[in-house]
């Protein structure tokens, strides 16, 4: 197959799926739904009418897709990994047809960690020439990625649960009633992350509930100051266990700078990337190493 010729490429997650028409690297078109893996029983018809909407061209997919609850779960490909490995185990659903396989990790004290899309996303800020061979990559979100790229690829990485916690307590918890507003980067958001990166996040939250009861805090403000003890303990602990000084933010502009905000507040700096051009970037390198 001719790198000339047009192909799709779909980022597709849990709850949301972002399809691109691909051609020579550059995105002719791209449409964005809540169609998302958990929601799809019936993939090959998905596909079916992607490619009548977009055109009869190969398909590349990342993400959920290539998970349990997904078309075909596909092995994880052990960190330290780059693009070739990636490239070399695709999964090919049938000849034109492929998903681009996870990755895992498994540190020195045991602790596991697994990603989906995510890698193509990070190895391509590398390939589009964002960001340094050795460098630090945050990715905010659900589930927040931290990976450490060199020589090798990704060289290691590790997943904070920040923005499920975070969801869980607005939907769930005590707190609900207080948490209703907008998280904004403002003084209430840099006063939860100078909490948080004491890092005792059982008593910083309930400490919300407390300064509820003692008008200490508003509820306009507590939803703002719950994110920054959550990011906060999530940037103190890499910056001090992992001795962290630039990170490259792959993310929109609103979460990226409530990180990017943290990050400056603990004595950080950070560089904001758009994480749709980075996974363009790795999304294509990979389909160019296929031939």
């Amino acid at each position: 197959m001719a790198m000339s010729e047009p192909f799709l490429a779909i980022d597709w997650g849990t709850t949301n799926r972002r399809v691109y028409l691909i051609e020579n690297g550059m995105v002719r078109h791209t449409e964005r739904d809540d169609a998302g893996a958990a929601k799809i029983s019936d993939f090959e018809r998905e596909i079916a009418a992607i490619r009548q909407r977009h055109g009869d061209y190969p398909v590349l997919m990342a993400g959920m897709v290539g998970s349990s609850i997904g078309w075909q779960e596909t092995p994880y490909v052990p960190a330290p990994a780059g693009m070739k490995e990636l490239a070399s185990t695709l999964h090919y659903i049938d000849e034109r047809t492929a998903i681009v396989p996870g990755m895992s990790w498994q540190a020195p004290d045991g602790r596991c960690d697994v990603m989906r899309g995510e890698e193509v996303q990070l190895l391509g800020a590398h390939a589009a020439g964002l960001v340094p061979e050795e460098a630090v990559l945050c990715q905010p979100g659900t589930h927040c990625k931290w990976a450490w790229l060199g020589g090798n690829g990704v060289e290691r990485f590790v997943t904070a649960m920040t923005g499920e916690l975070f969801a869980m307590l607005r939907q769930h918890s005590l707190l609900r009633p207080q948490l209703g507003g907008d998280v904004a980067d403002g003084d209430a958001f840099r006063a939860g992350v100078a909490q948080g990166q004491h890092r005792d996040l059982a008593a910083s939250l309930f400490g919300i509930r407390a300064a509820a009861m003692l008008d200490a805090l508003s509820d306009a403000d507590a939803a703002s100051y719950a994110s920054g003890v959550l990011i906060g303990a999530d940037v103190a602990n890499r910056m001090e266990h992992d001795k962290v000084g630039r990170v490259y933010i792959l993310a929109d502009v609103y979460l990226g700078t409530l990180y990017a905000s943290a990050i400056a507040a603990l004595g950080g700096d950070s560089v904001l990337i758009d994480s749709h051009e980075t996974f363009v970037a790795g999304i294509s390198t990979i389909r160019e190493l296929q031939e």
